[in-house]
């Protein structure tokens, strides 16, 4: 079958009994249109409109095929019209996959001014911490923390999240506060059991990453407990900042060895590579570099 600027010229060369007049109906030139006919009489092997100096009417076999594909053409067009309002105006479902704890604090605000601003818009969010595959799991879009792999993906750089050392003001008026990462060794270093490798803390030291040792007394696999064993002066812990401003905020913990951060975590949207994104993607992206501050953390 023809292309479907070959169907829409003989419609309209049929509606409007001429060429010339479709040509003009569809804001062609004159030989486009009669090649686009010409194309499609060759393509289903019959002659469909008999051409005069000055009328064109369809022939029997013309009729009856313009009377099958005017609807097809009809719905086409409609297809095309609808799809483009969606690229231009959100709307559908938005599958959303982002990290359990950075979501609900930090993405939770920007989602429902999105769900108020494109009211027909529906959001599927999809909280894991694990690298999910984004084309296996139906998911549009994901917000991930970390260094990325050659995944196949698109991504927009939403900022670095910083790794700090931190204590209760309690512990610190007690041990005293360690000025440089070495002499952790002197401290009681809460350590999370589920590490890739337990109690080995990562620092900038001399301009160059390097590993330190920590032990402690108290270790766990949760970074919850973690913090609440901190916050209670049973040691110093290490965490992205961005879980534990609530604690800074409020006085409970203090950041200290500011100076020796290792380099910040990058956190990137992503979505399928090759894919120019929705008009619900786009709108979101948009929404979350307008929004999503990670200057301070």
């Amino acid at each position: 079958m023809g292309r479907i600027e070959d169907l829409e010229a003989f419609l309209a060369i049929v509606e409007q009994g001429s060429l010339t007049a479709a040509a003009k109906r569809l804001g062609r030139p004159l030989q486009t249109v009669s090649r686009s006919l010409a194309m499609l009489e060759a393509d289903v092997g019959v002659e469909l409109v008999h051409r005069t100096t000055r009328r064109s009417m369809p022939s029997e076999a013309g009729e009856s095929f313009y009377q099958r594909v005017k609807p097809a053409v009809e719905e086409i067009r409609e297809a095309r019209a609808e799809a483009a309002q969606r690229r231009s105006e959100p709307s559908g479902v938005l599958r959303l996959g982002a990290p359990n704890l950075f979501a609900p604090r930090f993405l939770m605000p920007i989602i429902a001014e999105y769900m108020a601003k494109y009211p027909e818009v529906e959001v599927d969010l999809d909280l894991s911490d694990a690298f999910v595959d984004l084309a296996g799991s139906g998911l549009d879009m994901v917000v991930r923390i970390g260094d990325l792999a050659d995944s196949g993906l698109t991504g927009k750089r939403l900022g670095a999240l910083r790794r700090v050392v931190f204590g209760s003001p309690a512990y610190f008026a007690h041990f005293g506060r360690p000025s440089h990462p070495l002499e952790l060794a002197e401290h009681s270093c809460v350590t999370r059991t589920g590490d890739e490798r337990p109690g080995v803390w990562m620092f900038t030291i001399d301009g160059r990453a390097r590993a330190v040792k920590v032990t402690g007394a108290l270790r766990t696999n949760a970074m919850n407990a973690i913090y609440s064993a901190v916050e209670e002066g049973l040691g110093v812990g290490y965490s992205p900042l961005w879980q534990i401003k609530h604690l800074i905020d409020a006085g409970k913990v203090e950041i200290v060895l500011e100076d020796f951060e290792p380099v910040p975590v990058p956190i990137h949207a992503l979505w399928l590579e090759g894919r120019s994104p929705s008009a619900k993607i786009r709108c979101f992206l948009d929404l979350l570099g307008e929004r999503l501050k990670l200057d301070r953390l």
